[in-house]
């Protein structure tokens, strides 16, 4: 059995620490606790699990904050998690097994991250990270923000996971300010670094300076291949929130001459026609989206929904819309299958049972 030394920054985080300690605390064997100048009770909250508590000046640079508290881990691997972060007890008990026979000459662990939930709680957003790291191995973390260790050696994928679940929105400023930091003091972004500015950009509605950034990380030919992807269906949505419709389509397609399609491309084609009243051509976007299978090891930013929920419920109303209702029930059918609780297939199956009993 291997031993594990779970190693956590922390900042004001006395509402969900413990959840997350609690969580984790029966997998791992020692816990290091690195706090960046809590003001709230996190520290005392810390302490009552470990003994391992440090400090360490912040100074805007996320990977020399993980950097510190990995090289107080003592055990066989070190682990990650945010404060808000919480194992499940599904996880939990994949998470021991994991630790009782994981092969020791594997270097890096990669391992399910889920960001995003549906209505039914159920996680809609993942993507693969890098989760247990081989202990004196020379693994550095790098970059100020969007901080990542770069997988290599003997890599395994684990379907365990780890549910992010915030309680309260981090300061919504604080990755953008560092970047801006970074370039105003002459910092010349990486490939990855360019990715994720032009994100922070996305995300606070500056469209065209987003676009513009987003194309400058794929003109690079550098970044990996699923970043280059998503940036592609980001520039499309760019496009979409400043109204150039013959752009946004020009992007998702661009994605094609990168690699075969993706079910989120996919997806997002079939919505522009069906935004366009274009139901027979949304649907082959659909149906192709639905016949595509999921490659979750490539590590993108996966959205589960669109390999068969949500096109199944796209072409449910596309082929309604088309007068087809026989075919578009069979479609709610098949969505239901895939969440039987939902409340639109539940109020699509009781459309259908009147609109077919007619």
């Amino acid at each position: 059995m291997i031993s594990i030394s779970l190693c956590m920054i922390v900042k004001d985080e006395e509402d969900v620490l413990a959840r997350c300690l609690d969580s984790a605390r029966d997998i791992v064997d020692e816990i290091v606790i690195v706090d960046t100048g809590s003001t709230d009770r996190t520290r005392k909250i810390a302490a009552g699990y470990t003994d391992l508590v440090y400090d360490f000046e912040w100074i805007d640079d996320f990977s020399a904050a993980r950097n510190y508290a990995f090289s107080k881990g003592t055990k066989e691997y070190l682990m990650w998690l945010d404060a808000d972060d919480v194992i499940s007890e599904r996880d939990r008990q994949g998470f021991l097994a994991l630790k009782k026979d994981l092969d020791p000459s594997v270097d890096v662990v990669m391992m399910k991250y889920h960001t995003g939930y549906d209505e039914m709680g159920n996680p809609s957003f993942s993507y693969y990270r890098e989760r247990l790291i081989k202990n004196h191995k020379g693994y550095q973390w790098n970059s100020p923000i969007h901080e990542a260790i770069t997988p290599s050696g003997n890599i395994i994928y684990s379907k365990t996971g780890v549910e992010h679940r915030k309680l309260k929105a981090a300061d919504p400023d604080r990755n953008l300010r560092i970047f801006e930091k970074m370039i105003r003091e002459g910092t010349v972004l990486d490939p990855r670094q360019q990715f994720y500015y032009a994100g922070e950009l996305y995300y606070h509605h500056r469209y065209e300076e987003s676009k513009e950034n987003y194309e400058i990380f794929l003109r690079s030919g550098g970044g990996w291949l699923e970043n280059q992807i998503e940036a592609c269906r980001q520039i499309a949505d760019c496009y979409h929130q400043m109204g150039q419709k013959k752009e946004e389509l020009e992007a998702l397609f661009y994605s094609f001459s990168l690699d075969i399609p993706r079910a989120e491309i996919c997806c997002d084609i079939g919505k522009y026609f069906f935004e366009s009243e274009k139901y027979p051509i949304a649907v082959f976007w659909y149906e192709l989206a639905a016949n595509t299978t999921r490659q979750d090891e490539r590590g993108g930013f996966v959205l589960p929904d669109c390999y068969d929920y949500i096109p199944y419920l796209q072409l449910c109303v596309c082929y309604d819309k088309l007068g087809d209702y026989r075919t578009a029930n069979t479609y709610n059918e098949m969505a239901g299958k895939v969440k039987p609780d939902s409340k639109t297939y539940l109020a699509n199956r009781v459309y259908f049972t009147n609109r077919l009993s007619q």
